[in-house]
């Protein structure tokens, strides 16, 4: 057995087992080998001690945009329609493959110190942002959203975004890599056009891929969707074009309809709620109470850092839980176990990969971050999910593991030259600079 983790409290997100006391998790070429109550009988290459440390499976961030680390605070305090096409989108025409090749490496030491280590981005510069996620050990499903404005024809297969995934198709998803995953994407409806949809779903369906958008994240998005299409929202809309035959992941989804959730439910789509970016935009709240009620499968994503500011889904883990608590006017809405469901079991299903890692299952991936109770914010626990859940931070996370491969312990990265990437990010902050 390569490592052992002893005498340790195992948040597994098994139904029918959901906490084990005292435990031993084994782990040996990459998987879960053995979970039990005894000491395994085999020999050992590498103990753990567990004691007042909690394992449970990493997180998985279902909706980033990771180089946008570069941009993290770079517009604050304004709607999102002026943040969108005033301040983002001029600042990241700036942005060439090396300088995403950097955001992507902070993004990433940032998720794995703070106990993420799968992804589902949307972004340019793919191929090196596929280069970072395997250079640092994670797990990613990557997709660059076409976005094409006006009334011309787009021929996708002459666009950047089609180069860069057709790529990461070729060179890790045909591959069968065991870190990397292609997605298609399409940014929005607001942003592209039903010619371009045809063209990206046509291509998704050849090369077997999932789907990465934005579903109605504004009220204007949403109810300008409805005059333009005849009453239809965007969600009716990517419908009609056969959008969610496709495995969807389906980013914010505030201003869903309960038409939508209908259509959502019944093609098994995924609802990436993103709460932290939502409130800072004053988007609004996306209804997953009821989403989730009706069957939608709803994973955590926190969006890019220029809207979010932090890469730490145990945050999101906690506003997701308090805010549909607040809006319901009741307190039993959305508990601490269904909170870290969508950041596990649920991210998992919605990458794909609910039969690798999401849980601490024997067989499974061996994805897994041990979280210190020992210290005064997370002492005394009672029930370590509802510590998690209301208490923790990606701070308490004291070793971050993917497929078996230690990625961080006790504030070291294992995989990342961080000091290299900071000095790097800092460089390029000068260069993105606001002209004053």
């Amino acid at each position: 057995m390569d490592i052992l983790f002893n005498d340790i409290t195992a948040i597994t997100m098994e139904k029918s087992d959901p906490v084990l006391y005292n435990a031993f998790i084994g782990v040996t070429n990459g998987k879960i080998c053995y979970i039990g109550k005894t000491r395994p009988k085999e020999s050992i290459v590498r103990e753990i001690c567990g004691k007042n440390k909690v394992i449970m499976p990493s997180l998985i961030n279902c909706h980033t945009h990771s180089p946008m680390s570069l941009l993290r605070g770079y517009s604050n305090d304004v709607k999102l329609k002026q943040w969108l096409f005033d301040d983002i989108f001029p600042a990241e025409r700036k942005i060439d493959y090396d300088m995403a090749y950097i955001g992507a490496q902070l993004s990433i030491a940032e998720m794995i110190a703070s106990g993420t280590t799968s992804m589902s981005d949307m972004y340019l510069g793919l191929p090196r942002i596929a280069e970072a996620v395997s250079e640092a050990g994670i797990k990613a499903n990557l997709s660059n959203g076409i976005l094409h404005f006006g009334d011309e024809r787009c021929d996708f297969k002459t666009s950047k975004e089609y180069i860069e995934t057709i790529e990461v198709v070729k060179e890790y998803h045909l591959k069968n890599h065991p870190l990397v995953k292609a997605d298609a994407s399409i940014h929005g409806e607001y942003t592209s056009s039903p010619d371009v949809w045809r063209q990206v779903i046509d291509f998704a369906k050849e090369y077997n891929l999932r789907m990465h958008i934005h579903l109605s994240e504004s009220k204007d998005e949403h109810e300008d969707c409805k005059k333009r299409h005849g009453g239809l929202t965007p969600t009716q809309v990517f419908n009609k074009y056969e959008l969610f035959d496709l495995p969807v992941m389906a980013a914010h989804g505030i201003y869903i309809e309960d038409c939508d959730i209908e259509i959502l439910k019944n093609k098994n789509a995924t609802i990436v709620h993103n709460p932290i970016s939502n409130l800072k935009l004053a988007s609004g709240i996306a209804p997953i109470h009821k989403t989730a009620a009706s069957g939608v499968n709803i994973a955590l994503g926190t969006d890019g850092m220029a809207s979010n500011n932090s890469n730490d889904l145990f945050e999101e883990i906690k506003i997701s839980c308090l805010l549909q608590k607040a809006i319901c006017d009741d307190p039993t809405v959305i508990p601490a176990y269904q909170a870290i469901e969508m950041a596990t079991v649920n991210g998992a299903i919605a990458q794909g990969r609910e039969n690798e890692c999401g849980k601490i299952k024997q067989g499974f991936d061996a994805d897994i971050i041990m979280i210190d109770f020992d210290n005064e914010r997370l002492t005394p626990s009672y029930d370590p999910i509802s510590t998690i859940a209301y208490s923790s931070t990606g701070q308490d996370v004291c070793l971050t593991m993917c497929k078996g491969k230690i990625l961080y312990e006790n504030r070291e990265f294992k995989t990342v030259d961080v000091e290299k990437v900071l000095f790097e990010a800092r460089k390029i902050q000068d260069k993105l600079k606001r002209a004053t």
